[in-house]
């Protein structure tokens, strides 16, 4: 198999260079000479992050596809601490990114199956107080191209990043109760009507209809009968509009079909 590399990062005071390369080994470098002087022997599969700790020269961290994380220290060579992402039941998950936080005491992951894992020293206590299972009620919404070939998404015709702050939700996506909704960028001091979602029913890809988070809705206006927005009822109007349509083309047809009318004969 021809050597080619898959990964590059320097040391933090750039004396070492770290190579990944997809035979699963690590190299480490001198960056002035290019001398090769280490191999770091443990992947098993190809690794695709390196990330340099942020502060200590020696600390360099690596993952990859095979579910291995490993803290090395480059200078001496040597495996310092080794983690393994195994998912109960469902075998390992590939790690697919990392980053040291700004102090070197703790690191976050994600990987294939949609987890974040966060290492560290200290107390795990506080991250207890948030749900397993935590998406945004947008995070899989069909988007749409302009004129222009600028995104837009496809229920409320604005750009993604132009969108309110949207509704935490589990991976069924049923909304999380309101003290949940303030970790959202943006609802930390809205008021507790404010962080009510709005449901509705949504038609899948394959064709199944399932309740959703479809946006805000306030106390005043569900006691009032108001829209959320103007948007929205144009665009609840728009599909009434095409669901009559295709309901009347479909009478029409089977009406034909059973006073016989079909294409004429020539007598």
């Amino acid at each position: 198999m021809k050597p080619k590399v898959t990964m590059i990062a320097w040391n933090q005071n750039d004396n070492y260079v770290v190579t990944a390369v997809n035979n699963h080994l690590l190299k480490v470098w001198n960056s002035c000479t290019g001398q090769l002087l280490h191999d770091l022997v443990g992947h098993a599969d190809e690794v695709f992050v390196l990330e340099t700790h942020p502060f200590d020269s020696r600390i360099m961290l690596s993952a990859g596809h095979d579910g291995n994380i490993f803290i090395w220290d480059i200078a001496k060579g040597t495996k310092t601490k080794h983690y393994f992402n195994m998912i109960e039941g469902q075998g390992h998950g590939a790690v697919f990114d990392c980053k040291f936080s700004p102090d070197g005491q703790h690191f976050a992951c994600t990987d294939s199956h949609g987890h974040l894992l966060i290492f560290g020293f200290g107390c795990s206590r506080p991250y207890e107080k948030i749900p397993d299972q935590m998406f945004f009620h947008t995070d899989y919404r069909p988007l749409i191209r302009d004129s222009n070939n600028y995104v837009l998404d496809e229920q409320t015709q604005q750009a993604p990043h132009l969108m309110p702050p949207p509704f935490l939700v589990d991976v069924d996506g049923n909304p999380h109760p309101t003290k949940y909704q303030r970790l959202v960028p943006g609802r930390e001091n809205c008021a507790d009507e404010h962080l009510i979602p709005q449901l509705g029913y949504v038609a899948t890809s394959d064709g199944e209809v399932v309740e959703q988070v479809i946006g805000q809705q306030t106390v005043d206006q569900d006691e009032q009968g108001l829209e959320p927005s103007i948007l929205d009822g144009m665009i609840r109007q728009l599909q009434l509009e095409q669901d009559q349509r295709t309901g009347a083309d479909q009478e029409s047809a089977s009406s034909a079909a059973q006073h016989g009318e079909g294409t004429p004969r020539r007598g």
